[in-house]
């Protein structure tokens, strides 16, 4: 691993929190700041570098803390500010770096500005700061354009004055005007306010989706898309790592940056703008050495282009539990095909899931680990209709199942619901917890070696002890066409992944030091990644 301390996201195993679904410390069924505060020792134990925050902002949750009201203020039901300031020095204490999300894209309804631009009225300057425009039509009854929402639908709402405001997601998500220096202001004002308090990262939200076409023009009509990856994007984020480097080089931006074309993927990890992104592709990819050894090769190719560290991805909280996906017969991941009525073998799912991992532990880069993954929970599939949160699942008219099911509170404890999330005379967790959770609660994997989590544990000290993990050099081994195998640095360390119907041969080896399950007789097993010493 780089010696280079202030380089620490090149090498990092991240933890994503979604504060809600953590620990929830004041009994009201919601995770919440303090919470999370109670749990660093297990996150201290278990070997992560750095923990990720989903929005712990002010917001009406429509959109799960997406839709946020305020960038400078906690939202009451997860604590205060106070709070995020104890929980920032706490996680440091031990040794954890914290990252935010920030979400530039859109506000909440329910910010301050687009309360006051939507009584100011049509024309007024304070609608500069969104997308107001008057509608189609004799009468201004069609929407500007027929733009479709990521999350189904429309993407215009429509005013008691006539005019409509554009939000790419949710309606109560308006898009922010980044062409007005109001908007950019306030957002170099929100990074040094996180930044004063000690905050190491910042994980951006949709980062391409920023910048639009004034126009506002059809997408079919022009050539370069009207909202997506424009060129103009990247002025921000320019912007943004010259604030982030007043902090002295070693604060990380960090892009969730859905694009599958690698060289405009990178163009957003240039040295003068983000110092990462999310790997998309590698999260989307089917299980199949073919395909995952393209996506590989791709990552670090384009990554290197930049200097870019690359990072690894197999979960977070807006894509089925890869347990539940790697059990399914399709393995690979897509908003658009997401469904939750095909069967799911567990079973080969966790198996594949442990290989998985230990792939992504080794490769070269940092590698993202999303809450609950460590137990090996899988996607909640039944929660009731009327529990769903989701604005997909809503506006979708329920075709899309949404992302509830990843983002169901934690087992820690006990052998029924809330399984130590809450207090057990505390209301009911927010969404609700499968009865069969029982086996996957952190108190019931403690101290068991075939479990999910003391292997995580296991695969992270080890990953922490190597030189040779983390960014840095990566080469392939020769291997039979469904395997993957390569080795890593300028020492004796191999990875080798069987992904086809037969078990393999071992290279030669003079050690096993980890295996997502037991080698017999010299082979590999199918569906199983081997560290070796070679």
């Amino acid at each position: 691993m780089s010696d280079n301390a202030s380089d620490w996201w090149r090498n990092a195993v991240i933890y994503q929190v979604y504060p809600r679904s953590f620990a929830d410390a004041d009994g009201d069924g919601v995770g919440d700041l303090n919470g999370f505060r109670s749990r660093l020792p297990y996150l201290r134990d278990l070997g992560v570098d750095a923990v990720w925050f989903s929005p712990w902002y002010r917001s009406p949750m429509a959109d799960g803390g997406y839709d946020v009201a305020d960038h400078c203020d906690i939202d009451p039901t997860l604590g205060t500010l106070a709070d995020a300031e104890a929980l920032i020095q706490e996680a440091h204490a031990v040794g954890i770096k914290v990252i935010i999300d920030v979400v530039p894209n859109h506000a909440s309804t329910d910010h301050p500005w687009f309360r006051t631009a939507l009584a100011a009225g049509p024309g007024a300057p304070e609608r500069d700061l969104f997308y107001f425009r008057p509608g189609l039509g004799e009468h201004g009854e069609i929407a500007p354009n027929t733009w479709v929402s990521p999350f189904a639908g429309t993407t215009w709402t429509r005013v008691p004055d006539g005019e409509w405001y554009l939000h790419l997601f949710d309606a109560s998500q308006p898009d922010y005007n980044w062409r007005h220096p109001q908007v950019i202001e306030y957002f170099d004002d929100v990074l040094r306010f996180w930044f004063d308090r000690g905050v190491d990262g910042i994980r951006i939200d949709s980062a391409p989706l920023v910048d639009k076409d004034p126009n506002l023009p059809e997408v079919a009509a022009v050539e370069e898309h009207p909202y997506s990856d424009r060129d103009d994007a990247h002025i921000v984020y320019r912007r943004w790592r010259r604030v982030a480097e007043e902090y002295g080089g070693d604060r990380a931006l960090i892009g969730e940056v859905w694009l599958y074309d690698p060289v405009r993927f990178a163009n957003y990890l240039r040295p003068d703008e983000m110092h990462g992104a999310f790997n998309f592709e590698f999260l989307c990819s089917e299980w199949g050495a073919a395909r995952l050894r393209k996506v590989i090769d791709e990552t670090l190719a384009a990554h290197a282009e930049v200097g870019a560290a690359a990072s690894w991805v197999l979960n977070n909280h807006d894509v089925t539990r890869v347990v539940s996906r790697f059990g399914r017969a399709d393995t690979a991941f897509s908003v658009a095909t997401r469904r939750h009525d095909t069967p799911v073998d567990v079973e080969l799912g966790a198996r594949r899931a442990r290989a998985a991992i230990m792939l992504a532990l080794a490769l070269p880069g940092s590698v993202y680990l999303y809450q609950g993954e460590e137990l090996g929970l899988t996607e909640v599939e039944d929660i009731p209709f009327e529990l769903r949160t989701d604005p997909m699942f809503h506006r979708s008219n329920q075709v899309d199942p949404g992302r509830d099911g990843c983002r169901v509170p934690l087992p820690w404890s006990g052998d029924a619901p809330p399984f130590g999330f809450s207090a057990a005379d505390a209301a009911p967790p927010w969404l609700p917890q499968p009865a069969a959770w029982k086996a996957y609660s952190v108190q019931a994997q403690t101290g068991d070696p075939e479990s999910m989590l003391e292997f995580y544990r296991r695969m992270l000290r080890l990953r922490s002890a190597s030189p040779s993990l983390g960014d840095g050099r990566m080469s392939w081994l020769p291997a039979a066409p469904e395997v993957l195998a390569f080795a890593r640095g300028d020492d004796d360390f191999a990875c080798v992944v069987n992904l086809g119907g037969e078990p393999v041969e071992l290279p030669p080896h003079r050690e096993v030091i980890l295996a997502s399950a037991p080698p017999a007789g010299g082979r590999l097993p199918v569906d199983t990644t081997v560290w070796l010493r070679t």
